[in-house]
C-alpha cells in the first residue's frame, strides 16, 4: 500500500480545531446525515454551523424541477465553444475604476476569490496592457533570431509548432501586484489587491532550442532582449543563465488550447519565476548580445525606489509570496462554526516549502496543508481547518518557499525598502473578520 503524501490531511490540526467549538466539521456532519435519515429537509445559509431542519419536511420534495423532466439543450449549443453557466457571470475580470486614463493601457484582475486550485482560466487570466491587445493572424507573424548567433533566421509560426514541445505549469505576476498597498489600504478584496497573478499550463519550444538552431555564441554571450510586436514594441533584457536552465520557452499554447488574444496569442515569451513584463507577448525578436540592454521599460519603468531615493533596476525576480483568499475582503461569514480558509502561495526561486495560517494577527501560527500538486515557480493551494466563535479575527497566511526565505512582514519590508515603492511587495497580507461577519483589508505591521 502507498503511503499518502505528508501534506495530504492534517488530522491532529483537524482535531485541535474541532475540540475548540461543538460547531466544527465533524458535529457539522454528523448533524446533516441526522437529518437526512430523519427524513427531514435541511435548507442551509452558506456558512451557517448546523442544518435547520423544517417541521415535518418540505412539503414540495417530491415536485421535481424542470431540469430532472425535461429535454436540455443540444451538444454545440454554445455555437461549439463552451462558456460558464449565467449563474456564474459575477465572476469575470475587473478593471480598477482610475487606475489609468485609457483601457490599452491598463489591467484586469483576476478574480482570486472565485478560483479553486491553481490553474487560472484562460479566460480570467489576468491583463497588463501597455498599448492595447491584438489578434494577429498567425500565418503572418514572424519571429526573429538575431546579434550574436552564426545564422540569423525567421522562424514562421509553422515552423515553431514543428519542432519537440513541452508543457509546464508557471505562474505569472505583474512587478506591480499589490501596489497600492504600499502606503495605505486602499482595495477592499483580494481581486484588486493580488489579483494581478495566474497560473497556467503553458506549451511551446526551450527558447536554448531556437538559439542553438540560430548558433547563439553561449561561449560570449550574457544576454537576451526580447521584443514584443505591439505598439509599445515592449522590450526586456534578460539574463542569459535564465536561458541556459532550459526554463524559459517560446510559448503558443495555454491550458491546452492556443494563447488568448489578450495573453500574447499567437507567441510569447515564458520567464519562469521572473515578473510579468518580461513575459513579452506578440514575441517577434530575440537579439543576443554581451550585456544590458537598458531599453525603456527597464531604465525608466518597472525599478524599485529605495529608501534613500536611489532605484534599483533589474529587479525581476518575484520572491516568496502567498494570500488567504477565503476568506477575504468583501465577503462575508453568515455564521459562527467551521470554515475552511484557503489560499494561494508562490515563489519565483523554485517551490513553496509551507505555508502557516494566522488568526490572531500574527500572535500564533498553525501549518497548512499543501494541496497537490506542488510545483516549481507554480500556484501552490493551501488550506486550513478553522472554528470562529463569532469575535473579531484577523487572518494571515505565511509562506516558506524551498530556499528558506520567509514572507516579511509590512514592518520588515518597510525597513528594507521604504514606503514610496510600487513594484515587488510581497508583505503578509490580513483579512479582518468583524463580528458581523463581514471581512476588511487592514494591515498590521
Amino acid at each position: 500500500m502507498q503511503k499518502a503524501p505528508e501534506n495530504f490531511l492534517d488530522r491532529d490540526g483537524i482535531r485541535t480545531v474541532i475540540a475548540e467549538s461543538k460547531t466544527g466539521r465533524r458535529n457539522f456532519i454528523r448533524s446533516a446525515f441526522a437529518a437526512a435519515a430523519a427524513g427531514a429537509a435541511a435548507p442551509m445559509a452558506l456558512g451557517q454551523g448546523n442544518p435547520v431542519p423544517t417541521e415535518g419536511g418540505d412539503p414540495n420534495i417530491l415536485n421535481l424541477p424542470e431540469h430532472a423532466t425535461g429535454l436540455g439543450q443540444g451538444v454545440a449549443a454554445n455555437n461549439g465553444y463552451g462558456i460558464p453557466s449565467k449563474f456564474e457571470s459575477n465572476v469575470q475580470r475587473r478593471q480598477s475604476p482610475g487606475l489609468t486614463q485609457t483601457t490599452q493601457a491598463s489591467v484586469s484582475f483576476a478574480p482570486l476569490q472565485s478560483l479553486f486550485g491553481i490553474v487560472t482560466p484562460s479566460g480570467l487570466h489576468f491583463e497588463r496592457h501597455h498599448q492595447g491587445w491584438w489578434d494577429i493572424d498567425p500565418s503572418k507573424h514572424r519571429f526573429m533570431i538575431n546579434g550574436m548567433v552564426k545564422t540569423p533566421k525567421v522562424f514562421t509560426m509553422d515552423e515553431i509548432m514543428r519542432l519537440p514541445s513541452v508543457s509546464r505549469f508557471h505562474f505569472i505576476e505583474c512587478g506591480a501586484n499589490t501596489a497600492v498597498e504600499w502606503g495605505n489600504v486602499a482595495v477592499p478584496t483580494v481581486q484588486y489587491t493580488h489579483g494581478m497573478v495566474s497560473c497556467s499550463e503553458f506549451t511551446g519550444v526551450p527558447l536554448i532550442t531556437l538559439l542553438e538552431i540560430a548558433g547563439a555564441d553561449f561561449k560570449n554571450a550574457k544576454f537576451i532582449l526580447a521584443e514584443g510586436g505591439d505598439g509599445s514594441s515592449m522590450t526586456r533584457t534578460i539574463p542569459m543563465s535564465l536561458i541556459l536552465s532550459g526554463e524559459v520557452l517560446v510559448a503558443y499554447g495555454q491550458n491546452g488550447e492556443m494563447l488568448r488574444p489578450e495573453n500574447g496569442y499567437p507567441l510569447r515569451l515564458i520567464v519562469p519565476g521572473i515578473q510579468g513584463v518580461s513575459w513579452v507577448k506578440y514575441l517577434r525578436r530575440i537579439e543576443v548580445g554581451d550585456m544590458p540592454y537598458a531599453a525603456k521599460d527597464e531604465a525608466v519603468h518597472y525599478m524599485d525606489l529605495m529608501p534613500d531615493g536611489q532605484h534599483r533596476q533589474y529587479t525581476n525576480i518575484q520572491e516568496c509570496k502567498s494570500v488567504v483568499t477565503t476568506p477575504s475582503g468583501g465577503q462575508v461569514l453568515l455564521d459562527k462554526g467551521f470554515y475552511n480558509i484557503t489560499g494561494l502561495a508562490w515563489s519565483g526561486r523554485g517551490k513553496v516549502k509551507k505555508v502557516d495560517v494566522s488568526v490572531d494577527g500574527g500572535r500564533n501560527w498553525r501549518q497548512a496543508r499543501l494541496e497537490t500538486p506542488v510545483l516549481s515557480k507554480a500556484l501552490t493551494r493551501f488550506n486550513i481547518d478553522w472554528v470562529w466563535d463569532g469575535k473579531p479575527a484577523i487572518i494571515q497566511s505565511r509562506a516558506t518557499d524551498e530556499t528558506g526565505f520567509v514572507q516579511p512582514t509590512y514592518k520588515h519590508l518597510r525597513a528594507a525598502r521604504g514606503t514610496r515603492s510600487i513594484y515587488h511587495n510581497n508583505a503578509i497580507q490580513s483579512w479582518l473578520v468583524q463580528e458581523n461577519g463581514e471581512v476588511k483589508n487592514v494591515q498590521v505591521s
